[in-house]
């Protein structure tokens, strides 16, 4: 019997057990570190039988004593017993649903049911990180057919809990990401509820991004909400702009973010099976799809956009959602900010209707706003962009943006990052493309999204004529070590921007 000890340590989405190791020594358990361990006791009081499934840690120090098991915060949380209680701990068999990976890797289909066993146990928190790893590559390696590609989708919308409305339409729409400052969302959405639409929106924190939606959002007001306080929000100001980690839906896809972040994988079947999830789970019923194209987007060519979207639209009518494709240009980041505090300067500026307020991000959400007005028949086919602007510029955008800030609980605006430096041109010329891939890798380099105010501040675009020397842009960073950092990167990339005549 050991003592439980909470450790205070944060694993993500993983249940990780601490040991001493002069315990196994001296009970001659025959644990080993990364074994997997079933920890379990008795409430106080009650019969009830609690339990988790970790990974075990040694440690040789006091983080925990020889009669105690520590557990990470995730893993304390699901075990939901006070510290203090006795608990036993015992080896664990690997989930049988890691069989089903193995054959998914060894380049077998697999089905409903099968994806639904896996998700299951990843959602129960059953496996580890490696084991986690296995699945996002087997899913990255081994290329989905359409049929299996919608098993995963369907197996993702069943592994959690769903937002439903009583009335229709319910909008969304969604970025497949990759072009760095592409915060669009957070002006069409209040353009949408100010005229009228329902707009439950939840995003992702950012995979391999220096922003996400929800990270820029997060910099101006609360974005983690349990299903009955979003509820609350929605009826507030029929829209809000939320975190979906914290709602459940298809839950699943959070923790697998886990690994992709690190490993910096975001393939086109979870990407797929990602983002439909949600939107279905969020209780949408018409959704928007932005596949931005560029030399430097995820999506590089016109071909290869159009069967994306066919294969998003494929598994969109398997599912019964309404999806409209906009395949969009991208040469270079969109805004001037890069980063969650300066995309949300951005944000402000377009709302508020500031003469420095980047145009690509106020036109670019006119767009989609415009599209989706259509798309869910607000408004005629054709009307939609002038609606949308006279929406924004009335101010009555502005108005439902600050209304849905009071709703989900205002936050301070964090200050400036203290490191600031400028990035010459290194020749004269027209930028003819900022390549966006390593322009989102300076940002990450300077901190973002960890450090809220670093990343980059655009001071030129393309189309602008410089000079050898100017400031091109300028790199935010929250300490000397990492603005060095992103300094040198940016250095080293010949191709960072592109010039012509």
């Amino acid at each position: 019997m050991f003592q439980l000890r909470r450790v205070g340590v944060d694993t993500l989405s993983e249940h990780v057990v601490f040991i001493h190791e002069q315990a196994v020594v001296n009970g001659n358990l025959g644990f080993r570190p990364l074994d997997r361990v079933r920890v379990w006791g008795q409430s106080p009081g009650d019969e009830k039988i609690h339990e988790i499934i970790g990974v075990l840690n040694f440690c040789t120090n006091q983080l925990v004593k020889a009669n105690e098991i520590g557990l990470s915060e995730v893993a304390f949380r699901d075990l939901g017993l006070p510290e203090g209680t006795s608990v036993v701990a015992t080896h664990a068999p690997a989930p049988k649903s890691v069989d089903l990976v193995r054959s998914k890797l060894w380049g077998n289909a697999l089905d409903e049911a099968a994806f639904l066993e896996i998700l299951q146990d990843v959602v129960e928190h059953r496996y580890s990180k490696v084991e986690l790893s296995m699945f996002v590559l087997a899913c990255a390696l081994r290329p989905m057919q359409l049929e299996e590609l919608v098993a995963l989708t369907k197996a993702m919308i069943q592994t959690g809990t769903a937002l439903r409305f009583s009335h229709a339409p319910i909008a969304d729409k969604h970025c497949i990401g990759g072009i760095p400052g592409n915060r669009t969302t957070m002006v069409v959405v209040p353009i949408l509820a100010a005229l009228g639409l329902t707009v439950p929106k939840t995003s992702s924190r950012a995979i391999t991004s220096p922003a996400g939606t929800a990270d820029t959002m997060a910099v101006l007001a609360n974005v983690a909400f349990d299903p009955a306080q979003l509820y609350r929000i929605i009826e507030r100001t029929g829209a809000c702009i939320a975190w979906g980690g914290a709602l459940g839906l298809a839950p699943a896809d959070d923790i697998l973010i886990t690994v992709e972040r690190p490993m910096e994988v975001d393939t086109e079947a979870q990407m797929v099976a990602s983002i439909l999830s949600k939107k279905k789970t969020a209780g949408a019923t018409h959704v928007l799809l932005d596949i931005p194209v560029g030399p430097s987007a995820k999506v590089r060519s016109l071909e290869h956009a159009q069967r994306l979207a066919g294969l998003f639209e494929a598994v969109a009518r398997a599912i019964d959602l309404r999806l409209e494709v906009a395949i969009s240009d991208a040469h270079a980041p969109i805004g001037w900010g890069i980063g969650p505090r300066l995309e949300a300067l951005d944000v402000l500026a377009v709302l508020q209707r500031l003469p420095e307020a980047p145009a690509d991000l106020r036109e670019k959400s006119l767009y989609l706003a415009a599209r989706i007005l259509e798309l869910t028949g607000r408004v005629a086919v054709g009307y939609g962009y002038r609606t949308a602007a006279e929406a924004l510029d009335s101010g009555r955008a502005w108005e439902t943006f600050q209304k849905i800030l009071e709703a989900q609980g205002p936050q301070p605006f964090p200050p400036q990052a203290p490191f600031r430096a400028e990035f010459p041109s290194p020749a004269d010329g027209r930028i003819r493309a900022i390549h966006c891939w390593h322009m989102a890798r300076v940002a990450k380099h300077a901190g973002a999204p960890a450090n809220v105010s670093a990343g980059v501040r655009l001071l030129r675009t393309v189309g602008d004529v410089v000079r050898q020397g100017e400031p091109l842009f300028e790199i935010h960073a929250q300490s000397e070590a990492q603005l060095s950092f992103a300094l040198d990167y940016a250095r080293s990339r010949s191709d960072l921007i592109s010039f012509g005549f």
